[in-house]
């Protein structure tokens, strides 16, 4: 009997950028339900399908973990909410398409963690807390350069500074879809129509894309 021919052998870095996904992805999961602190890296090895020796490989401790997930989860965050919104050249689009994103990004358990870290780290001189707090302000900075390209064009009316209006922007997000992540497509439907409160611009403005409906 003639044999097949060979399946190609995975390459080391696939299979190390596989086990990687994995276990940032269980960690992440493991941060948003138990908190920093109380997670037990045994069992986000074991949760992933790999050995406790297999996360010390990668990374040197919890910290080190943490850390990788925060930056894991900003990267996802981007390719998945801040690229596509990135597209839209109108400024109002595009923070209306972002709110949608992050509505349909926080329909996983894993979007979680950056909220629970957030909280558990409130206050404190730590690593962790030093990379959340970095997230935020780019994700702010962001915010600020299209509510204020929004104002010049007219498109958002005037009102409190835009670096006010861009924390408000995510603090609204982040609440409204901690309450109702999952819940499509009224998570959508919701985030959009908040924001749109936030900015003060009309129920259904014509110049922006209609919602999300999943």
């Amino acid at each position: 009997m003639t044999a097949g021919p060979a399946r190609p052998r995975e390459k080391q870095a696939d299979r190390r950028a596989r086990t990687r996904s994995a276990l940032l992805e269980s960690a992440a999961r493991g941060f948003s339900t138990y908190g920093y602190g109380n997670v037990a890296l045994e069992r986000v090895a074991a949760e992933a399908g790999y050995t406790r020796g297999a996360l010390y490989h990668l990374f040197a401790n919890k910290e080190d973990l943490a850390l990788a997930v925060v930056q894991w989860v900003e990267e996802t965050w981007n390719a998945e909410v801040g690229a596509p919104a990135d597209e839209e050249p109108d400024p109002v689009a595009a923070l209306l398409a972002m709110a949608r994103g992050h509505a349909v990004y926080c329909r996983r358990d894993v979007a979680r963690v950056m909220r629970a870290l957030s909280v558990e780290f409130a206050g404190q001189d730590h690593a962790v807390g030093h990379a959340l707090a970095g997230v935020v302000d780019r994700l702010t900075t962001r915010c600020v350069d299209r509510i204020s390209a929004g104002r010049e064009s007219g498109a958002i009316p005037p009102g409190p500074p835009p670096r006010e209006v861009a924390l408000a922007y995510i603090g609204t997000l982040e609440g409204l879809v901690s309450s109702v992540a999952g819940h499509a497509p009224h998570d959508v439907v919701l985030a959009e129509r908040a924001i749109r409160g936030l900015l003060g611009l009309p129920h259904g403005d014509s110049g922006t894309k209609p919602a999300v409906q999943e």
